[in-house]
């Protein structure tokens, strides 16, 4: 992926940078594999918003992606490298030997024609390869990691993502996300070789809010320019601070820092070492 910095002919285009699509092919979206998207607006199946600042967007399709890489054995051929309106990483279009198609995260520097299998036994160590991680040699980076053996990836699916094998000991896997946690995974999930494509994602610029309105996002007010009756940090003449101990939800609880996992979650003994991040955990 190139990043193209758009000409300043306007206070939207100063700051804002495209993707060139240099690495995705000139072919269509496989028409068996997609299912029309329709918007929600950020609400559940009783009509009411449980995500607030959704709607509008432009129209997308789905393409239903193989997270769980189970053709064990058959050998694969990528036919294109595609854009996934859905996901910041590339998808790929693979034929089987048996004449199916599947669409599966695209790892990075995967090219068309390339081979690409899965299989239960250790195979080469290529980029797409999905293999269990009890195969996979320490510090190879990973992605689209199985929690349980046959339930499809999980972990690492973002763009530029990549988990590291630290080492095998029992019946777990150790696992060192891009978080900084490190947890322990059966040995017996599958994972698939590389980092995920499209790594220079995140230093794309959106640059205007028309632009960000196409991805489906809703303006968003602060809670300091309402009035008290709408949200805690409402009310004052002119820039007032919060006049709170600490920042706040629309419906008064804490905002920052506050802890939102449970003490007893089941998975807590699979954590061997907490995300490095700046919030309380």
């Amino acid at each position: 992926m190139g990043i193209i910095k758009a000409k300043p002919t306007s206070p939207g285009r100063r700051a804002a940078s495209y993707d060139d699509f240099a690495d995705i092919s000139n072919v269509s979206p496989h028409k068996k594999l997609l299912l029309a998207k329709k918007s929600q607006g950020g609400r559940n199946n009783q009509g009411k918003i449980t995500v607030r600042h959704r709607g509008g967007g432009v129209k997308r399709y789905i393409r239903i992606i193989d997270f769980k890489r189970d053709k064990f054995g058959i050998p694969a051929k990528v036919a294109s490298i595609e854009y996934d309106p859905n996901r910041g990483a590339r998808i790929a279009l693979l034929f089987y030997r048996d004449g199916e198609k599947r669409y599966i995260i695209a790892p990075d520097k995967l090219v068309c024609q390339a081979p690409v299998m899965s299989a239960r036994e250790k195979i080469d160590f290529l980029p797409g390869n999905a293999m269990p991680l009890k195969f996979i040699l320490p510090g190879m980076p990973i992605h689209n990691v199985e929690l349980q053996p046959g339930r499809g990836g999980r972990l690492c699916r973002g763009a530029g993502n990549a988990a590291q094998v630290m080492g095998i000991e029992g019946k777990y896997a150790q696992i060192k996300l891009p978080s900084g946690e490190v947890r322990l995974v059966s040995k017996d999930c599958l994972a698939v070789i590389g980092q995920v494509s499209n790594p220079d994602r995140r230093l794309l610029k959106i640059g205007k809010a028309g632009r960000r309105r196409y991805l489906g996002f809703r303006p968003t007010v602060r809670g300091s320019a309402m009035n008290p009756v709408d949200h805690p940090h409402g009310g004052g003449e002119g820039n007032q601070p919060i006049g709170l101990k600490s920042p706040k939800t629309p419906w008064g609880k804490k905002a920052y820092g506050v802890r939102t996992r449970k003490d007893k979650k089941y998975s807590n003994k699979y954590i061997l070492a907490r995300r490095k991040n700046k919030t309380k955990r």
